[in-house]
């Protein structure tokens, strides 16, 4: 059987799809950038065809299982070497994903006509990627970073069961608060890991004290509310015992976010828009407990888009950017397109959080927001796209 080194020098196609992470981190932003505007013709009921297909559902799914899916595949097939030695995907290999994944977004497209069929293709795309973090993790015999092979199987399991609602209309929305509550919970996790060791070392680089607090009990208390708090979320919702324990972990992380002095970082923008992403998931994760607690006066959409909208676009593009750059040979810097992706999405997030609370403009807000979050991706895909598809470049 040939090491993943062997594979790697054996490939010769082309070099958008030698790393997972450059076709799905460039085909994941193409796709957000055109998903959101096709949906809000729906919302806003222009044209026939858009009212059929681009639902409510087909918006929710290709934004956690479309596009969110991809970039968690993208970074795990970089990330996973870490935790096993071991690329999980390489080589050619990354054609067969990356086709499953098009495949899948084809047939949701195709979902008022295929059924079922749309389903089960759409759904093999986690499956195979969930089978090879896997085979991976066993080959290692290493259990230290066995939580990304969880979420990830989890996930691939509340896609189908966001399929299955389709027949048991009763627990239509448990699987899209279960991709939500992992998705989120994995920002909390590996985000966790990310913010306080990017933040040291710049600290270390610029000989800046103290720095950011070590990992230690008070963050293991943390995750565990957060995800006791996410879980109790997906299967009783509106219990008050949920919006507490997510009001207490949206402080904790929030806590976190303090300890690790991000403020210091904030003139250079690759560090500190992670600091934002993580910011997002506190507020969202409070936000999220508050709606429960007090639904007259803080409406569920807003929090939810605090975490979808802030959160993971946040924090998906902040890894993007710096995995982009820094995997194909360039500085890890944000120059000005790159602030200005950061801006935008930004401001996606924060007019459709607003939004509920400003009725008689809500259209509006939601129209202003779905432009800046297109407007971010469509610029990453055209700044970063030809970094992705063309061969590592040599640091100068």
């Amino acid at each position: 059987m040939k090491t993943t080194a062997q594979i790697l020098r054996d490939y010769r196609g082309p070099a958008l799809f030698s790393f997972g992470f450059r076709p799905f981190f460039l085909f994941a932003a193409l796709w957000a950038a055109v998903t959101i505007p096709l949906w809000l013709l729906s919302f806003l009921g222009i044209g026939e065809i858009s009212a059929t297909i681009f639902t409510r559902d087909w918006h929710v799914h290709e934004m956690l299982f479309g596009y969110t899916a991809a970039v968690i595949v993208g970074y795990m097939t970089v990330a996973g070497v870490n935790w096993t030695g071991h690329y999980p995907v390489a080589g050619r290999s990354i054609v067969l994903l990356v086709m499953l994944w098009a495949v899948g977004r084809l047939a949701m497209l195709a979902y008022p006509v295929l059924g079922s069929i749309a389903a089960l293709i759409d759904a093999l795309f986690l499956i195979v990627f969930a089978s090879a973090l896997w085979r991976e993790q066993l080959a290692a015999s290493s259990w230290r970073n066995v939580a990304p092979c969880i979420v990830v199987s989890l996930l691939a399991i509340a896609n189908i069961g966001f399929h299955i609602t389709m027949i048991v209309p009763d627990i239509a929305l448990a699987p899209e608060r279960m991709a939500i509550g992992l998705i989120i919970f994995l920002i909390a996790l590996i985000g966790g890991r990310l913010v306080p060791s990017f933040t040291r070392n710049w600290m270390a680089q610029h000989k800046i004290k103290p720095e950011p607090a070590s990992y230690g009990r008070f963050d293991t208390a943390v995750l565990g509310i957060t995800g006791a708090g996410i879980a109790l979320w997906v299967v009783w919702p509106l219990a008050a015992v949920t919006g507490v324990l997510l009001i207490i972990a949206g402080a904790g992380l929030f806590i976190r976010l303090l300890r690790w002095r991000g403020w210091i970082v904030i003139n250079d923008g690759m560090v500190a828009v992670l600091h934002l992403g993580y910011f997002w998931c506190a507020l969202g994760l409070a936000m999220l407990g508050a709606s429960i607690l007090w639904p007259a006066h803080l409406a569920g959409s807003a929090a939810i888009h605090a975490l979808a909208v802030g959160a993971i676009g946040m924090m998906t593009l902040a890894v993007m950017t710096r995995t982009s750059r820094s995997h194909t040979g360039r500085e890890r810097r944000a120059d000005r397109p790159t602030l200005a992706i950061y801006g935008l999405a930004m401001a996606a997030a924060t007019t459709r959080v607003l939004a509920p609370f400003a009725m008689p403009i809500y259209p509006q807000l939601l129209v202003l927001s779905a432009l800046s979050w297109s407007l971010a991706f469509a610029i990453f895909a055209l700044v970063y796209g030809p970094m992705l598809a063309r061969a590592w470049k040599r640091k100068v």
